[in-house]
């Protein structure tokens, strides 16, 4: 192949997920983390002391990235894939 043409890059289905309210459009088989960082978002939430969290490893050892999801706290965002209509919020002070 030359190194002039590039291959299409394929997708998953378009879906919707929701962070702090805002509508994020993602494709299936992306994490909740790179869903919110193509969207613009870099602020997951926050530390006990009000600095922000955003992810750090990126293979779900850090805690960094923790959402909530669904109602359930502490989700390593890096490493969960996405769902249609899935609702994400910012974890405050953990």
């Amino acid at each position: 192949m030359s190194p002039s043409r590039k291959l299409p890059t394929r997708r998953g289905k378009d879906l919707d997920i929701t962070f702090d309210g805002r509508v994020v459009p993602c494709h299936e088989g992306d994490t909740v983390a790179a869903a919110l960082l193509v969207a613009g978002i870099h602020e997951f939430g926050t530390t006990r002391d009000g600095d922000p969290r955003q992810p750090f490893c990126n293979m779900g050892t850090c805690f960094d990235c923790a959402v909530t999801i669904d109602g359930r706290p502490l989700i390593r965002a890096c490493i969960t894939p996405v769902r249609n209509g899935m609702d994400v919020t910012s974890t405050k002070g953990y």
